[in-house]
């Protein structure tokens, strides 16, 4: 629900696979695993959150979005410091 107000389509999550990029990894997240994800479609960047249930071999997407350069280093990979 969330991707459409982010204006991320599913479509566009699917498609960029290839580009799919670990940034950053919670391992003891509080219900799986999870990796946040930086990814790239027609020119777009944003970043999948995602937790990964490796008992039932299954991905899930937590959210997505498009990151912002008050947060994020001009690479979109690299938080800024506070």
């Amino acid at each position: 629900m969330r991707l459409r107000e982010r204006f991320i389509p599913r479509k566009a999550i699917l498609a960029s696979v290839d580009s799919y990029e670990i940034i950053e990894e919670y391992p003891d997240d509080k219900y799986l695993p999870s990796y946040l994800i930086y990814a790239e479609y027609e020119g777009e960047v944003f970043h999948i959150h995602i937790a990964t249930d490796m008992d039932n071999n299954n991905i899930r997407i937590v959210t997505a979005y498009k990151p912002t350069i008050d947060k994020w280093e001009k690479d979109f990979k690299t938080r800024r410091k506070k």
